[in-house]
């Protein structure tokens, strides 16, 4: 029988990467979308059944023809992974109007773009799973997040829209809300005074978002928190 098949959108070393693994150890043929191929390309070989595919999400083009890829080379997706996320920082003062609509265009716009890439085999299925990754930012925007908030608030806005609108055709639209400071090289770097516990690991997240795809249809999740256990919130 043919794998099931995953798309990741957004694929850096972070959650992107865990969600590859994630998948693909669950048996799913799984696609690596990032613009660049060039770590997706070193993690698919890495992989059973993985395939790196160039798409910028900020051009519909681009979208287009990376999920006719998918659907030619693995097939029609059942799980769809919207993991990229991207905005300048910067008061409403400071943050110029292409930083703003970059932000809107990479969180919003590519999600709903690519979402309907997928529901409709996902309606002819019955079945499927439509998972963001958000941030703390689609709740409570900063003062320096005047380009990052809204458009993370607009993804969020958009997800729940999903889910109402999907749920009853079998699919399941559900949220990550990323509540802290994943760990990276480079937050690492930057914060080299912060404890481990500090820290969100992106295997955890990974873990989130494959136990949504296999809720109960009868007690589905929209938002889930991701934070860490030492937290204080």
């Amino acid at each position: 029988m043919a794998k099931p098949v995953c798309v990741v959108v957004g694929v850096g070393p972070g959650n992107g990467a865990a969600f590859a693994r994630r998948f693909a150890t669950e048996g799913h043929a799984v696609a690596l979308l990032a613009r660049s191929a060039k770590f997706t390309g070193e993690l698919a070989s890495a992989l059973p059944s993985a395939r790196a595919i160039a798409c910028d999400v900020s051009d519909a083009g681009s979208i287009s023809r990376a999920f006719e890829t998918v659907r030619r080379e693995l097939g029609e997706v059942e799980v769809l992974v919207y993991n990229a996320g991207s905005g300048a920082w910067g008061t409403v003062e400071e943050a110029k109007a292409d930083d703003f609509e970059s932000a809107w265009r990479i969180n919003a716009m590519g999600g709903f773009l690519c979402s309907r890439e997928v529901i409709p085999a996902m309606r002819r299925a019955g079945r499927g799973s439509i998972v963001f990754v958000g941030a703390t930012a689609s709740r409570k925007a900063g003062a320096r997040s005047a380009a990052f908030s809204s458009a993370k608030g607009a993804q969020r806005s958009l997800a729940e829209s999903m889910a109402r609108a999907l749920g009853p055709a079998g699919i399941h639209v559900a949220l990550i809300v990323v509540d802290g400071v994943v760990d990276l090289p480079r937050t690492r770097e930057r914060m080299r005074d912060k404890p481990d516990s500090f820290f969100i690991k992106p295997d955890g997240v990974a873990e989130i978002g494959f136990r949504l795809t296999q809720q109960d249809r009868s007690s589905w999740s929209f938002e889930v928190e991701a934070r860490p256990f030492a937290e204080t919130w």
